[in-house]
């Protein structure tokens, strides 16, 4: 493959819900760029983009897959994201390393979920922007429904410079509003030919819109419009070009992946009306160690500066690593440095990427998007930068797992592998996260939902031969008192030699939620000698990990050692662990032991519509709403919810709003289990340790 100067680079990314036909466009694209003799399909899993055996037993994305190719003179790296809300993390980090982006639509469904989601993400960078209506060809396809969606949703803004000929399956080609020209397929040739006559009346009228939607983007254009000048199409298309970089205007364009309709005219407002790298003026980043900020020139002659976006393990090649070079230039058989783990990473064989395919090059210059295989120490959202001119670039911001499940392993042989494949995941995904909860003894693994872990676990089993057993995780409940007690625990036993003795008196207080557990020696007079004190200690601690209602561990209380007895011969540091044990076991039930369980801080993000039933089933789940406030057009509602009650909140959320609701969660504090519950909890364990 050819090297390209930046300004014949474009750096794009197809967004949209799931379904909406990205992996066929992108498909669509390598066979007009006869990179590809025949088109693959979603459902037969032979598509380009789509080689992850996941991907291709779903029939769904769930990796970013950059698509590099070139066409006419120009170089594209098109990237084909996931749709679907569980793989969010794959958009985010591949909106840090484009330049504009194609939203893809179905002309049957419409503007849905994910497309408004990634729209305001995609407007927190600026980006420049495309609409691609899909699946013209479908039945109860609609251009003007699409049309009039974004219009309400994103104003004026969104103007048509396309409008299809025909509808269903009748769809056989476009009119280009600025040409005034007609565009027929058949069989994937293009022909050029007359608009129909039918048309001519909803032609004229789009254009008026057009012109005048170009005629906004320019003063000069709108003092001569509204003077009734003739505006050359030039002019027009000069000005809307203008208004789509600037992100003032939203073209929308229509066609249909599956039977290559209008997609080389998507292809060329690609190239004409997205920017090149070369837009970018510079890179700023932080120095290492510190808040200092630097600056490079994003061009070639610069330092090298560049940010790793997605990290694959390969079965074959091992670990792959993508990034985009911001300035400088990475070169195949070199040493780049890693700021973030200080550590310095040897450059192998550097090459482009198309789907499964790496293609070797020499070099990868500023403004490209390339891979390298087998770095050690880099991960996903790590900056490569040279020795002598060490910056950070910002980190990609991923969104925190909202769902968890607790996985065992099947067989002895699993459980020997386990921890070293959970933790090649977690390099791989930064939205999938393991961690051992020792309060409740599970390995945890957390993601963006349901598909999201299934898939995780699917390759972990593919990828590293461990299978495993899953189930919601436990509540982390805990057992605390609510009056003072006092008992005595003895331990007396007498055998053959040595006996054991042991005798402790031990007052139980509570004290204030969070402040924890206490120890507090009381002894005088040397009736416990003070060797076995901390025998004593040892052994309430024991008693209270295993608890007492529910074999949950005891807090938020204070044990007052006061009193005892020791034998000079027959006392030991087991006798006074036991006394210690028994002392607290004996005092608890005086004390009026309670479960009480973790509470949340939950904030959730909804459509105003959905008000009413995200409430309502929060208030069934035992919620306490706290208060709620505007967004722009969604309304955040914050609540505290037991954490019983949120193991599934991902999948209910999703089933209350359609998918158009997020959340965030964190613990916050503890709180009494409500005795009906409590008592459920209590004869469970019962049953369980029977």
């Amino acid at each position: 493959m050819d090297k390209y100067e930046m300004g014949k680079i474009r750096n794009v990314a197809l967004f949209g819900h799931g379904d909406s036909g990205k992996t066929s466009l992108a498909e669509a694209m390598l066979f007009v760029a006869d990179l590809i003799k025949r088109m693959g399909r979603v459902d037969e899993g032979n598509t380009v983009s789509d080689f992850d055996p996941d991907e291709q037993k779903r029939g769904i994305s769930v990796s970013s897959t950059p698509l590099a190719f070139e066409w006419q003179d120009y170089k594209m790296n098109l990237i084909d994201t996931p749709g679907f809300a569980d793989f969010i993390g794959e958009v985010v980090g591949t909106l840090r390393v484009i330049d504009g982006a194609v939203f893809v639509v179905s002309a049957v469904a419409g503007l849905e979920v994910q497309t408004e989601l990634i729209w305001k993400m995609a407007d927190e960078y600026g980006y420049p922007r495309v609409v691609f209506v899909n699946k013209m060809d479908r039945e109860n396809a609609s251009f003007q429904r699409c049309l009039d969606e974004f219009q309400n949703v994103y104003g004026a803004r969104v103007v048509p410079l396309q409008l299809p000929i025909g509808e269903e399956h009748d769809f056989k080609g476009v009119v280009d509003l600025i040409a005034n020209k007609a565009y027929f397929y058949d069989n994937g040739a293009t022909r050029e030919g007359d608009i129909p006559p039918d048309m001519m009346g909803q032609v004229e009228a789009a254009r008026e819109k057009v012109i005048e939607g170009a005629a906004e983007a320019n003063d000069e254009l709108m003092e001569r419009y509204l003077e009734e000048e003739e505006l050359g199409e030039q002019e027009v298309l000069d000005a809307l070009l203008r208004g789509v970089s600037e992100g003032t205007i939203v073209p929308m364009l229509c066609g249909s992946a599956t039977h290559n309709i209008g997609i080389d005219l998507l292809m060329k407002a690609i190239i004409n009306s997205l920017p090149s790298p070369a837009r970018r003026e510079e890179i700023v980043g932080v120095k290492k160690g510190g808040n200092e900020e630097i600056s490079l020139k994003a061009r070639e002659d610069s330092s090298l500066c560049a940010l790793v976006f997605n990290t694959i393990s390969d079965p074959y090649v091992g670990k792959l690593t993508y990034f985009r070079v911001f300035s400088g230039v990475m070169s195949s058989d070199g040493t780049v440095y890693n700021p973030n783990r200080d550590k310095e990473e040897r450059i192998g064989q550097v090459f482009m990427v198309r789907g499964k395919y790496q293609i070797p090059v020499r070099e990868i210059a500023a403004g490209d998007i390339g891979g390298i295989a087998k770095l050690t120490e880099t991960t996903t959202g790590d900056t490569l930068c040279a020795k002598d001119k060490q910056l950070v670039l910002p980190p990609i911001r991923f969104p925190d797992p909202i769902m968890s499940l607790a996985v065992a392993p099947k067989t002895k042989g699993d459980e020997d592998k386990l921890s070293v494949a959970l933790a090649r995941l977690s390099d791989e995904d930064p939205t999938f996260s393991v961690r051992r909860d020792t309060e409740v003894k599970q390995t945890i693994i957390s993601g963006m939902g349901e598909a999201h872990l299934d898939i995780m676990m699917d390759r972990m089993s593919r990828k590293f031969g461990v299978n495993v057993d899953t189930e919601l995780r436990k509540v982390p409940y805990k057992e605390t008192i609510r009056k003072t007690a006092k008992a005595e625990g003895k331990h007396k036993k007498q055998t053959g030699g040595h006996g054991q003795f042991g005798i402790a008196w031990v007052e139980v207080d509570p004290v204030e939620r969070g402040e924890g557990f206490e120890f507090v020696d009381k002894i005088v007079g040397g009736v416990i000698p003070r060797q076995f004190i901390p025998s004593v200690e040892k052994g309430v601690r024991k008693a209270m990990d295993e608890g007492f209602l529910a074999g949950y561990p005891m807090v938020d209380f204070k044990a007052v050692l006061y009193d005892g007895k020791y034998h000079p011969v027959d006392s030991s540091d087991i006798s006074f662990q036991i006394a210690g044990s028994l002392a607290l076991r004996n005092a608890v039930p005086e004390a009026d032991p309670y479960l009480i369980e973790p509470i949340m801080e939950v904030e959730i993000m909804v459509p105003e519509a959905y008000m009413g039933d995200v409430i309502g089933d929060l208030n069934a789940k035992r919620g306490r709403i706290l208060g709620m406030e505007s967004d722009g057009g969604l309304q955040i509602v914050k609540a505290q919810v037991p954490m019983a009650e949120m193991l599934r909140y991902s999948i209910d959320l999703r089933s209350i709003t359609g998918g158009r609701g997020t959340f965030s969660v964190q613990i916050s504090h503890y709180e009494e289990v409500p005795s009906h519950i409590a008592a459920k909890i209590i004869e469970a364990s019962k049953e369980k340790k029977e």
